[in-house]
């Protein structure tokens, strides 16, 4: 058994507690790995409000990155000291979704997040948070949870692959398919959706216009491709009318999972083209259409989930765009911060500032 350090949330809108928990001995098919960084994403936020549902207590975190220090009876094709990403969305290869090539859909890739899987001071059970717990010093998963990373890549930007870029990268190649010289739109620029402005300049869109509150944010994704940068207005559908010849947008990329938003993003959408909704909204927070607007319109209104990404199918892919220089990671970080300011990153979120904080582990 091994001691890590771990952020315990004990309860929904709680305070996270750093604290040791006990990781049991490996079974067989799971790894160990000491985290070297990961992403603080709004899914987590969701989670630790409520928003999401989530057993307690738990440890949180699933954009990571780190190396394996131990592996159990049967795994095959990681060894100790390799680098991996963490998949808090394992497919298991062999369902109705999968066999379809749909793996973002595997109803088994939540296996391992109703259960616990480590032990806290007093001897209570503590769970896993989208059943990898990267807001620790380690973790233990199952080998198909880890996703090989090349040596050359440094391993805090890495952790970042594992949801924002994935997501957000993946929303639209994958699930919306722009094409060059198309027009998107971009609701939302948490670390999704500043990623999704990365995507859709490597898709080749003609324009990229993207919408948040947050002037600093405005202007990095115009630094990472965005051509028109807006703040939120209910005269958003207009506004994007006037800049694309009366239209509206090809495709409206929605990263924040409000009704309001989405709304908003399907109306500045055009006559035939295609809102993705990647934001992970509330149960209650209900959306309206009216029985003209849906066959007048021909749009197409369409779910996203992890961007429609295999991370062993898409990684490659997204590692030579960061080798060539076209995904730039380093500019998602906004705070690196230390286990014990993790409290103060999910304030920063609620509030809309900064981009993505990560937590960096001493190695």
């Amino acid at each position: 058994m091994t001691v890590a350090r771990a952020a315990v949330l004990s309860e929904a809108g709680g305070a996270f507690s750093v604290e040791d928990v006990t990781l049991p001995a490996l079974g067989p098919g799971q790894v160990r790995v000491r985290l070297a960084a990961t992403g603080v994403c709004h899914s987590d936020l969701s989670l630790a409000d409520g928003t999401m549902a989530a057993e307690f207590p738990v440890v949180l975190g699933h954009e990571g990155a780190g190396r394996v220090v131990e592996v159990g009876p049967g795994v095959s094709g990681l060894s100790v000291g390799d680098p991996v990403l963490l998949n808090w969305a394992p497919a298991c290869r062999r369902c109705w979704y999968c066999e379809r090539g749909e793996p973002y859909l595997c109803p088994e890739a939540m296996r391992a997040w109703q259960h616990p899987y480590a032990t806290l001071a007093g001897g209570g059970r503590v769970y896993q948070g989208l059943g990898t717990a990267a807001f620790g010093t380690e973790t233990v998963v199952d080998a198909d949870a880890c996703v090989p990373l090349p040596r050359d890549i440094p391993l805090d930007e890495a952790a970042l692959l594992g949801c924002a870029v994935l997501t957000g990268v993946g929303a639209v190649v994958n699930a919306a398919k722009v094409q060059p010289g198309e027009s998107v739109l971009i609701v939302g620029l948490g670390g999704v959706g500043l990623c999704a402005v990365q995507g859709a300049r490597i898709a080749g869109a003609g324009q990229v216009i993207t919408v948040d509150p947050s002037r600093s944010k405005a202007e990095l994704a115009h630094r990472l491709g965005a051509t028109e940068t807006l703040e939120p207005s209910d005269k958003l559908a207009g506004i994007v009318r006037g800049l694309t010849e009366g239209r509206g947008v090809d495709h409206a990329i929605e990263c924040v999972g409000r009704a309001e938003t989405i709304r908003g993003a399907w109306s500045a959408t055009r006559r035939g083209g295609r809102t993705t909704v990647v934001g992970m909204g509330a149960r209650g927070d209900k959306l309206a259409f009216n029985a003209l607007e849906l066959a007048y319109w021909g749009r197409t209104l369409a779910g996203c989930m992890f961007g429609s990404s295999d991370p062993a199918a898409d990684l490659p892919a997204l590692i030579e765009h960061y080798r060539a220089g076209r995904l730039d990671l380093a500019a998602l970080v906004s705070d690196r911060i230390g286990l014990d300011q993790i409290g103060q990153a999910f304030e920063a979120m609620r509030a809309g500032r900064g981009a993505r904080s990560l937590v960096v582990f001493d190695d």
